[in-house]
């Protein structure tokens, strides 16, 4: 009876394990998951849902080394530091980015599975696999060009609808914001708009401007003024 015992005892200890580590274990999160609007430092992003014609300068950044310890990225898969993955705030999941370092040529191509940098001026964020392609591991940033290439991913969403808008910053302070929307008014961006939210508990005014009714449109504007407003993204709606 007792050997019974201690049986049915271990059955049941394996069974709880099994179970505890079924339920921590990564999941994939859905291809709509990724494409919902978030907010991060009091900054919203919008997933664009078409990457195609995408590019961007900026700097690239790689992944700090305590971020590699069982850590899981936006799409859910386990974040691991030999593979050519990377982050970025608004492409769709498991686009396929060509980065080029500006300053010495060298180039890569990285698929992302991960949101960010939240960085000011930072464009997107390399494993050290990426970093070392590129010549950036002990130099830690670069000036880099980012281009979609291959196959774009397919959303079951579809395209955005619109109509877009650029975000160009959140302001504390609601003259601020308010003179900053005078300034795109005057500059002919006669949609461009201020909305009011908060944020963590903190009143802030958003300046976006537009209107435009497609999504190429709304990109080419954001390129144009990435260097007055590096942070600036676009958004639907």
């Amino acid at each position: 009876m007792r050997a019974r015992f201690f049986q049915a005892l271990l059955l049941l200890l394996a069974a709880l394990v099994a179970a505890s580590c079924a339920s921590h274990a990564p999941r994939k999160s859905s291809g709509k998951a990724t494409q919902r609007a978030y907010t991060i430092k009091g900054k919203t992003y919008q997933p664009i849902p078409n990457a195609q014609g995408f590019s961007e300068e900026g700097y690239a950044s790689w992944y700090e080394p305590g971020w590699f310890s069982g850590k899981t990225t936006a799409n859910g898969e386990r974040l691991r530091s030999g593979d050519l993955t990377c982050a970025h705030k608004i492409l769709p999941m498991n686009t396929m980015v060509r980065v080029q370092n500006l300053e010495n040529g060298r180039e890569t191509t990285v698929r992302v599975n991960d949101r960010g940098p939240f960085v000011s001026g930072r464009c997107i964020d390399l494993t050290p696999a990426g970093a070392k392609a590129l010549g950036i591991y002990g130099k830690g940033t670069a000036r880099v060009r980012i281009a979609v290439e291959g196959d774009i991913p397919g959303l079951e969403e579809g395209h955005l609808p619109g109509p877009f808008y650029v975000q160009l910053g959140a302001f504390a302070v609601r003259e601020n914001a308010e003179i900053l929307l005078g300034r795109m008014t005057r500059r002919g961006y006669a949609g461009s708009r201020m909305q009011e939210g908060d944020q963590s508990g903190l009143r802030l005014w958003r300046v976006q401007a537009g209107v435009f009714a497609s999504m190429e449109e709304a990109m080419a504007v954001r390129e144009l003024m990435s260097v007055e407003f590096p942070d600036a993204f676009v958004m639907a709606r």
